[in-house]
């Protein structure tokens, strides 16, 4: 068995497809086949299921899968240590950023740490928050920025960003003339939500059920704009964190204190137990210089 087998059976299994993972990986669709029959030969069993479509994984490919995903993360972590005797004269950082979080507080500090260290490479993905914890946890990043709070006997964690979070309402809603909102009053309005993939979705629906009632979602969204447009456009409520709320400039949408407070915090984290290499290192200190805490408005 070679490690190339395993990481093109990943490429298949991510896509569900050979013919798309064979256009990803750059090499012809009967070698890929050709590779991932020969694993399955060697293991004496199915691991795709082959249809004109798609290639669905099977449960014993479910069990190759989650292996292969930890011999990667450690090769790749073997890698990583080897990099780190340059003294970052090379190295990269793999790091999950929820959509929200990136496109608000990020671009000015990767700039300023792309000039400090040049030769450092930053591999960004963006996911929701959940799945970035997640990703976390199985190694395909060495670092994320995740929505506290968060099982701290599992990851360490560096708070950078703690700011309120705001209801947003149409500019006729009853609320719109408010200062204050309490939460319990939210029972029968209809919500522009985050959907599941967010920790905020989690978070806030949970707040809820606690104030004692299950919030109507009319809607769910990844987008913070599309959220306080579909608000503008007066089809619901949203709740969303002061610094997006700064950058709404709609004069339909009215921004509203909630009661209780509900604070958005942020943090960086990493997995126990797992080497950290010397640039996740540096842009972690980095970014803790950088850091925004704390924000409330």
């Amino acid at each position: 068995m070679e490690i190339r087998q395993l990481k093109y059976f990943l490429e298949v299994a991510r896509l569900k497809s050979i013919t798309k993972a064979a256009e990803s990986l750059h090499i012809s669709q009967p070698a890929l086949s050709k590779m991932i029959m020969s694993l399955e030969e060697e293991l004496g069993m199915t691991l795709v299921i082959r249809t004109k479509k798609t290639s669905d994984i099977t449960d014993a490919g479910i069990v190759v899968m989650e292996y292969a995903q930890k011999m990667t993360a450690l090769l790749d972590e073997m890698s990583t240590t080897l990099n780190d005797m340059t003294n970052l004269a090379r190295g990269q950082v793999n790091i999950g950023l929820p959509p929200f979080i990136g496109s608000l507080f990020f671009p000015k500090v990767m700039a300023k740490f792309h000039h400090k260290y040049p030769n450092v490479e930053l591999n960004i993905k963006e996911y929701g928050g959940a799945r970035v914890v997640k990703s976390v946890e199985e190694g395909e990043f060495e670092l994320g920025v995740a929505v506290l709070p968060i099982n701290e006997e599992q990851y360490n964690v560096y708070p950078i960003v703690e700011e309120e979070m705001k209801l947003l309402v149409h500019r006729e809603h009853r609320f719109a003339s408010s200062q204050i909102v309490q939460l319990n009053d939210l029972v029968d309005e209809e919500f522009i939500f985050y959907n599941e993939e967010f920790a905020l979705h989690h978070i806030i629906r949970n707040l809820f059920i606690t104030a004692g009632f299950e919030p109507k979602i009319l809607f769910k969204s990844s987008q913070w704009d599309l959220m306080s447009e579909m608000v503008a456009a007066n089809l619901g409520i949203t709740i969303l964190p002061q610094s997006i709320c700064n950058r709404v400039s709609n004069r339909d949408l009215a921004i509203i204190r909630l009661e209780p407070t509900i604070l958005w915090k942020l943090a960086v984290i990493t997995k126990k137990d797992r080497y950290l290499s010397f640039a996740g290192r540096a842009f972690i200190e980095f970014i803790l210089k950088e850091r925004q805490l704390p924000h409330y408005n």
